[in-house]
């Protein structure tokens, strides 16, 4: 019974393999995977919330800056991910 429990949570992360075709983009002849491309967005929308933020001044006030920046990132990363390329 172990190594059936075993095999099965190995061969769990084995089932994205099926898919016939890469989650990729073209971009000018190259492809490129489309996390890539939702990572620089969200790097991107979150510094241009820090200026917004900055211009507002409310920058100052908010606790553990470094964490909330990663964490928007990661929210619109996420975001534009699940609308531009969700199945």
């Amino acid at each position: 019974m172990r190594r059936i429990l075993l095999l099965a949570t190995l061969l769990l992360g084995l089932q994205g393999c099926g898919y016939t075709v890469s989650p990729a983009l073209p971009f000018y002849g190259a492809y490129f995977p489309y996390w890539l491309f939702c990572a620089a967005l969200g790097v991107l929308g979150s510094v241009l919330v820090r200026i917004l933020l900055i211009r507002l001044g409310i920058d100052e006030g908010i606790p553990f800056r470094t964490l909330v920046y990663i964490a928007l990132a990661c929210l619109i990363a996420f975001a534009v991910a699940a609308t531009a390329f969700g199945r």
